[in-house]
């Protein structure tokens, strides 16, 4: 697919709208209680019994933090007694048992993803004891085959740590920068230095990571297209092999900690928009590759070239080049994806503990994917992956005739297709270069569900 990403003004805020992100289909508000802990366990005894088992992904949920960022939505404790995180470590050893005994022991793990919260939270040797429960409970992967990764906020390492996570198998990082101007950072109340941000990044490269991810936000508090561009500047002289630029959804009504920024200090909407074209005019003019979904890459990391040849991958933790993987999730609030299912956890720890103790899984919902929503799935994932759908595979994979089967889907990308943002050809549907920042929108007509969902999403651009 074409490298370059136009940006038409009037057209992205013709499509700029609510719209889910893909991370799963059917999406998470589909998600329901009915589907317990036995319904998990019959999955994973399902993916076991597969002609090939696949490989095991696990996905760490760390919920601490030590102080408040404003903009945050995510599930986070926030605390300084340490002892917290402590005793949570070892309940997430005593789910790791009980999550691994469901398992056959010759599938191996390849990727292991820390989020949070602050996964740096714990110290080096606590993470350390984690990574020793996770090996002798899943087997790792040998290490030219592992995918092992970590949030990391800056404000909580030093260079000399980053060199231990190396040590502890780690072999990609993710730094949270956001941005670096003190005045946007003083309003989501995040101050770190870029000094600090640089130093890190450097002894990443030292001690041999082989990708080093960096996270931004648009559209926060007091954020101005000439401030942006000055991040910018720095984010791209780091040269960090990808770039994440999230778009900030402000929902105070929803998040409390947002209820915190200072209504004044909101950016007009059009900014956004204008942050993001900078975004995209300053990081291709940098050599960086659109991946979708606010992700950016150099063209030699892994990343571009799965999206070049076909290979990339989706799931709950963004893009991967990974095969598909069954995803198990550890802690409270994560999602794990194992067979035709997906599951989440419960969202207080004391409920967390209840369930363990009582030497069960503390899945608290989930949900069994039909015919047709597999169907749509290899649909939503080819669009999302690979910026085309060739009828064909789709066809032969499941059956059907694609243009009866998705006729009212066909006609609904209609206008996107009089837009010039895809083409709709006898055999295939193709994202083109001007549709690629509305890939969202193109996925949301094939999703069965999304007419009657009461979730609250993000805009799509």
């Amino acid at each position: 697919m074409p490298q370059d990403l136009p940006f038409d003004r009037p057209l992205v805020e013709k499509y700029d709208r609510p719209g889910p992100r893909y991370t799963s289909y059917p999406t998470a508000p589909q998600f329901h209680a009915a589907f317990a802990e036995d319904d998990y366990r019959a999955a994973a005894e399902r993916s076991n019994r597969a002609e090939s088992p696949k490989p095991l992904s696990v996905y760490v949920h760390i919920p601490f933090c030590k102080s408040l960022c404003y903009y945050c939505a995510c599930n986070k404790i926030i605390t300084h007694n340490t002892e917290r995180a402590a005793e949570y470590l070892e309940w997430l050893k005593q789910e790791i048992g009980v999550q691994a005994a469901l398992f056959d022991a010759s599938r191996r793990m390849t990727q292991l993803h820390l989020g949070g919260g602050t996964p740096t939270y714990l110290s080096n040797a606590q993470l350390g004891e984690l990574m020793e429960a996770l090996d002798a409970a899943f087997h790792f992967a040998p290490p030219e085959a592992r995918e092992f990764s970590l949030e990391v906020d800056p404000r909580t390492v030093t260079p000399e740590q980053i060199h231990e996570l190396r040590a502890l198998g780690f072999n990609r990082l993710s730094f949270g920068v956001q941005d670096f101007d003190a005045d946007v950072q003083q309003a989501v109340n995040r101050i770190q230095s870029e000094e600090q941000v640089v130093a890190l990044v450097q002894a990443a490269r030292e001690a041999g990571f082989q990708s080093v991810s960096v996270d931004l936000i648009y559209g926060l508090p007091l954020q101005t297209v000439a401030s942006f561009d000055v991040t910018l500047d720095k984010i791209i002289a780091l040269r960090p092999d990808r770039i994440a630029a999230y778009s900030y959804a402000h929902l105070p009504e929803l998040f409390k900690a947002q209820r915190l920024i200072r209504p004044e200090d909101m950016p007009p909407p059009e900014r956004k928009l204008e942050l993001l074209e900078l975004t995209i005019r300053r990081l291709s003019a940098a050599g960086y590759v659109y991946i979708g979904m606010d992700h950016f890459a150099l063209p030699e990391d892994e990343l571009s070239l799965a999206r070049e040849n076909g290979t990339l991958q989706r799931n709950f933790q963004g893009y991967s080049t990974h095969a598909d993987c069954d995803l198990i999730g550890l802690g409270i609030t994560s999602i794990g994806k194992v067979g035709d299912s997906y599951s989440q956890n419960v969202k207080e720890t004391a409920q967390y503990q209840h369930r363990l103790e009582a030497g069960r899984l503390p899945v608290m919902r989930g949900y069994r994917l039909n015919d047709d929503d597999r169907l749509r799935r290899d649909v939503i994932n080819a669009l999302m992956c690979h910026g085309r759908i060739v009828f064909a595979t789709i066809e032969a994979a499941h059956g059907i005739v694609f243009r009866d089967y998705f006729a009212d889907a066909l006609a609904e990308l209609e206008e996107m297709a009089a837009d010039g943002l895809l083409a709709i050809r006898e055999g295939e549907i193709e994202v083109l270069p001007a549709g690629r920042l509305m890939m969202r929108n193109a996925a949301m007509a094939f999703d069965a569900y999304l007419a009657r969902s009461e979730g609250r999403y993000s805009r799509t651009v």
